[in-house]
């Protein structure tokens, strides 16, 4: 899954630890979302977004093929 952790991050100032501190998860958690090498629970994606007050869809782009087609 594509994100865009990273740039909301940087765009308020904020280190991992910072960001991680916030939403209840290690510094490692953020840098392996961050690497796309982890992709968040449900849970933590909406406290992502209410955190940067945007969308999940605005911080998370899916790898999925069209239902259907």
């Amino acid at each position: 899954m594509n994100n865009e952790i990273t740039t909301y991050r940087e765009h308020e100032g904020l280190s991992q630890g910072e960001l991680a501190e916030s939403v209840g998860v290690s510094r490692q958690t953020v840098n392996a979302i961050e690497r796309d090498r982890y992709d968040p629970s449900l849970e933590l994606a909406f406290k992502l977004a209410v955190y940067f007050d945007c969308r999940i869809e605005d911080l998370f782009q899916p790898d999925i093929e069209p239902v259907g087609e």
